[in-house]
């Protein structure tokens, strides 16, 4: 009786957990479709603010240099993700490597104030060091933009991506890996071949996560860039500051859209990985059980 009270206690907070999440994006995507200017009253359906908002060219290239610095700072983190990832899971005990994962987990744990204002003392420290150089330094030169948003958001997602790849790595079946080094299969060759397959949902996993964070992030971006250079969340920020736009319920649903599809087919994808590989296993699994039968 208990038990069964518990479990319906357990619904019922799961249903308003999930109610209290996604009632409000239902509700913004609705009032995307709002004829009125005003965004919280109904004017009844129309799509002209999908018309003005693709007519706003502040946040069409706001958008696209958000989307730009997303996937670079994303495909970065994954690689230095998989390799800090790797190094912390598979060498675990070397000299420094306690220092090196709290430097790995720092950016997660710091708040993003301090994350952004120390990247943008080094990066004035770093400009100013090229301006003071020979001329072959001072053609390294760089203004804040691109390129300092990006370190940044490398930086942060690295370590968010690290912990994925390495929680994968952790408690992955090594038997594998083994075998193949028994057969005389050099290292890399067996991080390629066996270990990258094996890994490749939770690289896929961390490199949205990495596309998450980089569209979200306000603060760091805020630090690091230059004129010219307004991301997304800068340019939303700033007009919902000056009153609510029904072009920001339009963007807002966009890329809800965009994200949930991205999901839905890496979360496709991945369930297809596994169950390949679990046909792969039960198959390999009747082969050696045939082969044994026949021995005997």
């Amino acid at each position: 009786m208990q038990k069964s009270r518990l479990s319906w206690f357990l619904k019922l907070m799961l249903m308003l957990s999930l109610a209290f999440l996604y009632i409000p994006l239902v509700v913004l995507v609705i009032y995307s479709f709002n004829e009125s200017k005003l965004v919280t009253v109904w004017g009844g359906f129309s799509t002209k603010w999908y018309s003005a908002l693709l007519e706003n060219d502040t946040i069409l290239e706001a958008a696209w240099l958000s989307l730009r610095i997303a996937a670079a700072s994303s495909l970065a983190a994954v690689v230095l993700g998989t390799l800090a990832g790797y190094a912390m899971a598979r060498i675990k005990r070397f000299r420094g490597s306690t220092l090196f994962a709290g430097m790995i987990s720092a950016p997660m744990v710091m708040p993003d104030v301090i994350t952004g204002l120390s990247m943008l003392l080094l990066i004035i420290q770093v400009q100013m060091f090229l301006q003071g150089s020979g001329e072959l330094l001072q053609r390294l030169y760089f203004d804040r933009g691109f390129f300092t948003i990006f370190l940044g958001h490398t930086t942060l997602c690295m370590a968010y991506i690290t912990v994925v790849i390495r929680s994968r790595l952790v408690e992955l079946d090594q038997s594998l890996e083994e075998a193949a080094m028994d057969l005389g299969a050099r290292p890399l060759k067996i991080f390629f071949v066996i270990t990258l397959p094996l890994i490749a949902p939770a690289i896929a996993s961390g490199f949205l996560l990495g596309i998450t964070l980089s569209l979200d992030d306000l603060v760091i971006t805020s630090f690091l860039s230059g004129p010219g250079s307004s991301t997304l969340p800068q340019v939303i920020f700033s007009k919902i500051k000056l009153g609510l736009d029904p072009q920001m319920n339009v963007l807002a649903t966009i890329l809800i859209g965009i994200i949930g599809t991205l999901v839905i087919v890496v979360n496709y994808w991945m369930m297809r990985q596994a169950t390949k590989r679990e046909r792969e296993a039960a198959e390999a699994y009747r082969q050696e059980k045939l082969a044994a039968e026949k021995a005997a």
